[in-house]
C-alpha cells in the first residue's frame, strides 16, 4: 500500500530539474550525492545534542549565572486547596468572576482570597530566571559554535564568495563531507529542540516556536534531498549570525530583568525606610522572615 505513495512522493519532477532522474544521482565509488537515508543519522545525533546541552547548562550556565549576580526572589506559595488546585490543573487559567464566586462558596473562602490564591499559583509555575538564562546560554553556545563551523567549512568554497557558483553543475554537485557534517549539525540541533520543547520555558510565542522548528526541519530536509546544499549552507550561515547576537541579548536581558524586579520592589532598603509591600503582580516577599506576618511584609522597627 505504501509503494504507490512512495513512488508518487519521489517523482523526479518534484525534486530535480527537467532532464534529470534519480538514476543520474546514484552514488559511485568516487562520487557521492545526498541520499534521503543519510538524514536518519540526525536522530542519534539529536540525542547526543540533548546530553551535551545538559552538561553545558549544569556545568557552565548555572555557575556563570551566579557569578553574574543573577538571583531568584523568594515567592509565596499558594496554600494547599484541593478544590482550587483541581480547577487550576484542569483549566490552567484564571477563573472568571462567576467561577470565582462558585469556587469561593465551594472552598469556604472570600472571592478576594480565591483571586489571590490563583495569583500565587500562577507565579509558582513561572520559570526561574536561572532556567531562562541556561536555555539562552545553550543556544548562544550552539549558534556561536555553528557560526565558527560555518566559516571553517565555507571560507574556501567558491559559492561563499560568488553565489552564482551555487548553481554551477546543478544537480550533479558531489557531496562534500564538511558540508554533510555542517548540515547534520543543524538538523540535529533543531531535532533536539523538538525533543526538549515540552520541558523548555513556555514563552508567549510557544506555538510560533513549534511552527518555526517544524518549518526549519522541513527546509533542511528538503534542501538536502534536492541537493540544494550550496545555497542551503549560505542561508544557514546568515541565520547563525543573527541568532548568535539574539541569544546574547537574551542572556543579558535575563540578568537585567532581575535588577528591574528589585527596583520595582523598592530596591535595597536604607535607614528606617519601610520594606516593599506584597506586590500584586509578582507576589514576591522579602526573604527576611522577621518582616513577614500572614503573608504580608511589615515595616522594620
Amino acid at each position: 500500500m505504501l509503494t504507490p505513495l512512495r513512488n508518487w512522493f519521489w517523482q523526479d519532477q518534484y525534486w530535480l530539474p527537467p532532464g534529470f532522474t534519480w538514476e543520474d544521482m546514484k552514488e559511485t565509488g568516487e562520487t557521492r550525492y545526498p541520499q534521503p537515508w543519510h538524514l536518519l543519522l540526525s536522530i542519534p545525533f539529536a540525542l547526543v545534542m540533548v546530553g551535551f546541552r545538559i552538561v553545558i547548562e549544569r556545568a557552565v550556565a548555572v555557575p556563570l549565572s551566579r557569578k553574574m549576580g543573577l538571583k531568584e526572589r523568594a515567592c509565596r506559595k499558594a496554600s494547599p486547596n484541593p478544590t482550587l488546585e483541581a480547577f487550576y490543573t484542569r483549566h490552567r487559567k484564571s477563573p472568571s468572576k462567576e467561577e470565582i464566586q462558585n469556587l469561593a462558596k465551594r472552598s469556604d473562602l472570600q472571592p478576594r482570597q480565591v483571586e489571590r490564591w490563583f495569583r500565587f499559583r500562577h507565579n509558582q509555575d513561572r520559570p526561574s530566571l536561572t532556567k531562562k538564562f541556561c536555555e539562552a546560554s545553550w543556544r548562544f553556545v550552539f549558534y556561536f559554535t555553528s557560526f565558527v563551523t560555518g566559516i571553517t567549512v565555507l571560507y574556501d568554497k567558491p559559492w561563499f564568495w560568488d553565489n552564482r557558483a551555487c548553481w554551477a553543475g546543478y544537480p550533479q554537485q558531489p557531496l562534500l563531507y564538511s558540508v554533510f557534517a555542517y548540515y547534520m549539525l543543524q538538523l540535529s540541533f533543531y531535532s533536539s529542540l523538538v525533543i526538549t520543547l515540552p520541558f523548555d520555558v513556555k514563552r508567549k510565542d510557544f506555538h510560533e516556536q513549534i511552527v518555526h522548528h517544524a518549518v526549519t526541519i522541513f527546509l533542511i530536509t528538503f534542501s538536502y534531498c534536492a541537493n540544494y546544499l550550496r545555497i542551503g549552507t549560505l542561508v544557514i550561515f546568515i541565520h547563525d549570525i543573527a541568532d548568535c547576537i539574539l541569544e546574547m541579548e537574551r542572556d543579558l536581558r535575563s540578568d537585567s530583568e532581575e535588577s528591574d524586579t528589585e527596583e520595582a520592589h523598592g530596591g535595597p532598603r536604607k535607614g528606617n525606610a519601610a520594606p516593599p509591600l506584597l506586590n500584586g503582580n509578582s507576589n514576591c516577599i522579602d526573604k527576611d522572615p522577621s518582616l513577614q506576618l500572614n503573608g504580608r511584609n511589615l515595616p522594620a522597627r
